[in-house]
């Protein structure tokens, strides 16, 4: 059983919490810009000062609403400037955020509030209130809920401030001095990928330790005063939360957009020095910039500069690019990469992937183009990032070394389990579910995959995801599924086969591909994908692909047959989780007699 820890410097108090900074930063430097938000369409600082005022503002009215130590305070937002405002104040207040996707069906809001007893919610828009008012009804312990975009007047950060203006700053500070960092700060749902939603209750020591042990690493370099970062995945997800919180403890200045359509034009306005993403927006980048080229008939070019992009960081690994290499990539990188580097505002050094396997192939790339994405690993459990690659620590496929503090060990069965100050200690009102995940201290992943001398972690991919043929032979699907996902004109697809004869796949296409194919290949603008299942130039398209991910497996593990379904997976079907992860079970239940076709002869 392989083992391997890094060693901390830091220390998290007992009376440390994660509000603290709020406070200290306003102290020590209150004139510093610690946010960027966007307002009539131009982004406006927010200073240190300004920012104090507004969280101990609305801190009065939630106290002022009767929140006591401990209290649970449900928010339902998107990514935007008040989510991080509110979460503080909530902090201050001594209560607990209870984060809920805005895109949450009803179902989900109630077992979440059923679950998570809070006493307030707080919801984005008006939407949101019609969309929550019989669920909210039912949750007989909400006694008020505030709306963030209120049209029938001022909105919640506003209108707390003004509920509580007979609470004295003296008693938001008193809420503040007897928090322990051993305190409950957030009860996380995880996203219900292989059943209900479970609450991981962190706490203030548990977002310390995160915020510390990135900051300890050679992250740090980046996060520092006058850096600034756009923060575009739901906060509602932990590895944003996470990451947001150390970079605001860092003195990075951070930006919020829920703007994803138009993600590209804003990091041209807000040009970030960094950003934090999951593998599936930088596939859908990579992805469109190779089907806009080739549909420009600049493909060949567009295919030579991403074999290079790829020579070019391999040769980081190996030993040095050689005199042919170097002149190539500074061909293209006039040519392709600089226009790619733009699009990301011109001023992206680097990039933090997580949530998801990134894959080798974009790992290489992106280096390749000057923008080295730094992949990580971690759960809800582990607050965010447990392992993460950072600046000179590099090793494109692996998801890092873990973060100071941590400690990883591989298990007989392959199995990766982690323990350290990050981990939680238990899911909130369920015995079992703690029982089964946590043994004296160790926090059984489910994932498989290895830690080499170096203590460079590498998924090879999930326990309850491994598929066993009928010819005994396991096969783990994520390899080829991001094989597949390569290929511009494919979304998603899922990896079949446990019990059966041979390998097969569901594939979808991407919508915005599709349409770009359809008309750089004659077809009608009008046709789907459930009209052109038997076209041939399709078929061959799908062909190839399955072709070229087959390239990289056993005959045993290759994909034999594969059914194109006839449209794309998404969150609001249930097949997706809001940070783009498939849901296995849902969608095999879902596509049972399309899979079922497979094997049939």
């Amino acid at each position: 059983m392989r083992e391997f820890t890094v060693a901390a410097k830091y220390a998290v108090e007992d009376t440390s919490s994660a509000v603290d900074t709020v406070f200290t930063r306003a102290g020590t430097a209150p004139d510093a810009v610690v946010f960027r938000r966007l307002l009539d369409g131009r982004w406006t600082d927010v200073t240190a000062a300004e920012f104090e005022r507004l969280v101990v503002g609305v801190a009065r009215g939630l106290i002022a609403a009767g929140i006591e130590q401990g209290d649970r305070v449900a928010l339902m937002s998107s990514t935007r400037f008040e989510w991080s405002v509110i979460d503080y104040a909530i902090w201050a207040a001594g209560g607990v955020t209870v984060p809920i996707y805005e895109t949450s069906s009803a179902g989900q809001v109630e077992w979440i509030l059923a679950d998570a007893e809070p006493v307030l919610l707080i919801v984005e828009n008006d939407a949101h209130v019609q969309e929550t008012t019989e669920v909210v009804a039912a949750a007989p312990l909400v006694r008020q809920t505030f709306v963030i975009e209120n049209s029938a007047g001022s909105g919640a950060v506003q209108a707390l401030a003004e509920d509580g203006t007979h609470i004295s700053e003296d008693q938001v500070h008193q809420r503040v001095s007897t928090l322990a960092s051993s305190d409950p700060a957030t009860l996380i749902y995880t996203s219900g990928t292989t059943g209900r939603p479970k609450g991981v209750q962190l706490t203030h020591a548990n977002l310390l330790a995160e915020s510390l042990g990135i900051r300890e690493t050679s992250l740090k370099s980046l996060m520092t005063e006058g850096r600034s970062t756009l923060m575009f995945l739901p906060l509602a997800h932990v590895l944003a939360r996470a990451v947001s919180i150390a970079s605001f403890d860092a003195g990075v200045t951070l930006g919020h957009t829920n703007d994803i359509p138009n993600l590209v034009s804003t990091f041209g306005t807000f040009r970030p020095d960094f950003i934090l993403s999951v593998p599936r927006v930088f596939e859908k980048v990579f992805n469109t910039a190779k089907q806009k080229a080739h549909s420009d008939g600049k493909g060949k070019i567009f295919d030579l500069a991403t074999e290079c992009a790829v020579a070019w960081s391999e040769a980081q690994d190996t030993g040095s690019p050689g005199i042919v290499l170097r002149a190539k990539h500074k061909v293209f990188d006039k040519l392709v990469y600089a226009k790619l580097r733009t699009a990301l505002g011109g001023r992206c050094e680097l990039a933090i992937s997580g949530g998801a396997p990134l894959g080798s192939r974009l790992g290489h790339f992106y280096r390749g183009i000057g923008v080295p994405i730094y992949e990580g690993y971690g759960l809800t459990e582990t607050t965010a990032a447990f392992a993460v690659n950072t600046i000179g620590h590099q090793r494109v496929g692996s998801v890092g070394r873990p973060l100071p503090g941590n400690t990883v060990r591989i298990a007989e069965d392959g199995e990766i389990q982690l323990r350290g100050p990050v981990v939680f200690d238990g899911y909130w009102r369920n015995e079992d579910a703690t029982a089964e995940s946590l043994d004296d201290g160790w926090f059984r992943t489910g994932d498989l995959g290895s830690v080499d001398k170096d203590g460079y972690i590498t998924i090879s991919g999930r326990k309850k995801e491994l598929i066993v043929t009928a010819g005994g032979k396991n096969v783990s699907p994520a390899g080829l599924e991001d094989s597949l996902r390569a290929n511009a004109l494919i979304s998603q697809a899922v990896v079949v086969g446990d019990q059966k004869p041979f390998i097969g796949a569901l594939i979808t296409l991407d919508p915005d591909a599709f349409d770009r194919w359809k008309a750089d290949h004659g077809k009608a603008a009008d046709a789907t994908a459930a009209d052109l299942q038997q076209d041939r130039d399709l078929t061959a398209e799908i062909d190839a692909a399955v072709a070229d991910a087959n390239k990289s497996v056993s005959h045993a593990e290759s994909i034999k047959k594969y059914r194109l379904l006839p449209h794309d997976f998404s969150e609001e079907s249930g097949e997706l989780t809001p940070t783009l992860k498939l849901k296995r079970k849902v969608i095999t239940q879902a596509y049972g007699d399309e899979i079922e076709s497979i094997y049939k002869r």
